[in-house]
């Protein structure tokens, strides 16, 4: 029987505007895809995104995939206010489940900037019994050692949780230590799988 709803939050919960926010920042889409390259598609962005990296060492690991645009990673990640928005169903969505009787968690991969300068998109975490979170762990999914956490911590049997992320690798680990697991494509198809997997 399924008792806990475990949430990825980026472009589940809340969408992350990487294109948005950077086009808003004065690139042009060539350099937006230039930008993203030197950064989100590296390894550094990963180890970013576990806290093994300061905000200064990241930005200078991203510079050094491409010297030529150091000015611009600068620019691009001097703030990241903006970089994550908010979805109409998300409030309403959290509400039905907390009245069902489900507890709900959180595992989701973010960066200690995201977290500190978008906490007003992500605050409905407040309503949570539990969360863990990539930047203060030093692991980050897919690793199954995040999601270890998150059963330990709150102890939870993964028989007892669902877990929804928008990535398939991630839903991947979780099926593998017994959770049920929603690739989420969007807000409707999701709350549909989900009600079926919890009858």
């Amino acid at each position: 029987m399924i008792r806990n709803i475990v949430f990825d939050i980026s472009n589940v919960l809340a969408p992350f505007r990487f294109k948005e926010f950077l086009a808003e920042k004065g690139f042009d889409g060539p350099m937006i895809k230039r930008i993203i390259k030197a950064s989100a598609m590296t390894p550094y962005w990963t180890e970013y995104e576990k806290g093994k990296l300061t905000y200064d060492e990241a930005i200078d690991a991203f510079a050094g995939t491409d010297p030529e645009i150091k000015d611009e990673l600068h620019k691009a990640y001097d703030s990241c206010s903006g970089i994550m928005g908010k979805y109409d169903y998300t409030q309403g969505w959290i509400k039905t489940l907390k009245e069902g009787g489900f507890k709900l968690y959180c595992i989701t991969n973010f960066t200690p900037a995201g977290y500190e300068q978008c906490y007003d998109c992500i605050s409905f975490v407040e309503e949570f019994d539990g969360c863990v979170f990539s930047f203060r762990e030093g692991v980050a999914k897919p690793d199954p050692e995040i999601y270890k956490r998150l059963l330990k911590r709150y102890d939870l049997k993964p028989e007892e949780c669902a877990f929804i992320d928008d990535t398939e690798e991630n839903v991947i680990s979780a099926r593998k230590l017994g959770m049920a697991g929603i690739v989420f494509t969007g807000y409707e198809d999701a709350a549909a799988k989900l009600a079926e997997i919890v009858g």
